[in-house]
């Protein structure tokens, strides 16, 4: 049986986590996002990052071993051990300033115009949070980098899809349905 694990990276506000939601409903398959086991459930969220042991480990016991799965976010740097696992990694690019704009616009849906506006209560997470990862390209600051990305996809014994974060979901969905329907079986 042909397996259908796929992963999708990219910077933050790429559109990483949205277009791996629409690829797994489009292909009926279960979504998974790094985030979820990277960061310890926290009120509010994305307080305490979770053990690196035990992010794969959790990892195994949802999914891992399953034929059929896309996961999306990065585990460049922690989950090397999930490299064979993939048939297909997808990697998204996006510019740079549509990257900043949709990250203003997902911390003002998930904590509210207000908290994030100058005066409240995450404004200065959120403006944190912005200038890190405005560095993707830079790869000054300590984290996620476009060279890291390249140097990790470089080495992957697998199909690399390369897609423009800029573009329609459904339009780039279905070039990756297509890219899904090419792999070897």
């Amino acid at each position: 049986m042909k397996s259908r694990r796929i992963h999708l990276m990219g910077a933050s506000g790429s559109g990483v986590t949205t277009l791996g939601r629409a690829l797994a409903g489009r292909l009926a398959l279960p979504h998974h996002d790094s985030d979820d086991y990277f960061w310890l459930p926290t009120v509010p969220p994305y307080q305490t990052t979770r053990h690196a042991a035990d992010r794969r480990r959790l990892m195994q016991e949802m999914f891992l071993p399953r034929f059929d799965w896309v996961l999306s976010g990065s585990v460049t740097g922690w989950g090397d051990e999930f490299v064979p696992l993939f048939d297909l990694v997808v990697y998204v690019t996006t510019p740079r300033d549509l990257r900043m704009q949709r990250l203003r616009a997902r911390e003002a849906a998930h904590f509210g115009a207000d908290a994030v506006a100058e005066g409240g209560w995450r404004h200065q997470e959120t403006e944190s949070f912005v200038e890190w990862a405005s560095h993707y390209e830079a790869g000054d600051r300590e984290g996620r980098s476009l060279a890291k990305h390249e140097a990790w996809l470089a080495g992957l014994p697998c199909p690399v899809v390369r897609v423009d974060g800029s573009q329609p979901v459904a339009e780039l969905v279905e070039q990756l349905c297509s890219d899904v329907a090419g792999l070897p079986g």
